[in-house]
């Protein structure tokens, strides 16, 4: 007998609720080979995969069912979980080894207006009106998805940093902080005149979010984020909101679609933008921050358009403080270019 692990699902709900909840063994996961992970039947999930399989329907043109769960949800999404290893344990959930190999297509119901609202909005806000834009969204959608999107991740040891670049000396804790509201510019997540504290995951990632030059020095502060803020997380949203806490194919198909646009707002907030056009495309980004803010998180999490990492953009500076600053040399600056 086979058994399967949160791990080659690849859902966080699934992993971190349902398999705790009806798993009677430990050991080697059958299919991803994971070692000490709780294991479960695959038919134990065969009722929840049903539901969300509902909202794809037979089409000759269409892709197979494995194909759409790691496309649209990021399911079967390790890369030991090939095509092949993900229709087998798929044909085993199901108690079905037809059904996954047919093609499939997902239901016109799978369709919001959200992407196309977005992208008005955002012409709108960035040449029209800035204020009072007339092309509609649904925030109050919007609203009830960020839940979806909570950052998981703090810990009580968990460092975050900020990088400046010295001019002569290295800065001192109390100058490691946002800047005060007067020098405040635009950023990515801020208006000029509302400083946001920004914080990276990596000292390597804080260095390279300041675009140095070789051979300047870099004052590097630590930051610890207390437990307990919310912080919406827009890094992946394909593997933070999962489909299967719901119960109707409606909300599934819907579900869908929205995965789509958070998946574009998550893009807005990494886009690379030129210096010389930051004011204006930054924009939309601190738009959906305002929001953020407005319906009660601390900030939002993005990943970084110049490193692996990700950073942070706290709404309240005074939620942390630096605890020591370190400095460093920059050694190397490195460059990619594509042709167009």
């Amino acid at each position: 007998m086979r058994f399967c692990c949160g791990n080659c699902i690849g859902d966080r709900y699934i992993k971190r609720e349902v398999i705790p909840s009806i798993s009677e063994n430990e050991g080697t996961c059958s299919f991803c080979k994971a070692h000490h992970v709780q294991l479960v039947k695959p038919v134990a999930l065969r009722e929840r995969f049903e539901l969300l399989l509902s909202i794809y329907s037979p089409d000759p043109e269409g892709k197979l069912l494995v194909e759409w769960l790691k496309e649209d949800w990021a399911i079967f999404d390790l890369p030991q979980m090939e095509k092949a290893h993900a229709k087998d344990l798929l044909s085993e959930i199901l108690d079905d080894g037809d059904i996954v190999r047919k093609p499939f297509s997902p239901l016109r119901s799978c369709h919001t207006n959200s992407l196309e609202e977005w992208d008005g909005l955002r012409e709108e806000l960035k040449h029209r009106n800035r204020f009072f834009p007339e092309m509609g969204l649904d925030l109050e959608r919007l609203r009830e998805l960020f839940p979806h999107l909570i950052f998981d991740e703090l810990t009580s040891d968990k460092l975050f940093y900020r990088a400046r670049i010295q001019s002569a000396r290295p800065y001192e804790k109390s100058e490691m902080g946002a800047p005060p509201e007067i020098s405040s510019t635009h950023g990515r997540a801020n208006p000029a005149g509302i400083p946001y504290l920004y914080l990276a995951s990596t000292v390597l990632t804080a260095i390279s979010e300041i675009r140095p030059h070789t051979g300047e020095k870099i004052s590097v502060g630590e930051f610890l984020i207390p437990e307990g803020l919310k912080l919406v997380d827009l890094r992946e949203p394909k593997k933070t909101v999962s489909p299967f806490i719901l119960d109707d194919e409606s909300d599934v198909a819907t579900l869908r679609g929205d995965v789509m646009f958070l998946e574009r707002l998550g893009e807005e907030l990494t886009r690379p933008v030129l210096p010389k056009a930051a004011a204006i495309d930054y924009i939309p980004s601190q738009f959906l921050c305002e929001f953020a803010k407005k319906c009660g998180f601390d900030g939002v999490v993005y990943r970084s358009s110049v490193s692996d990492g990700m950073n942070i953009a706290l709404f309240n500076p005074m939620m942390t403080s630096c605890r020591q600053v370190c400095e460093y040399n920059v050694s190397k600056v490195s460059v990619e270019a594509e042709p167009q």
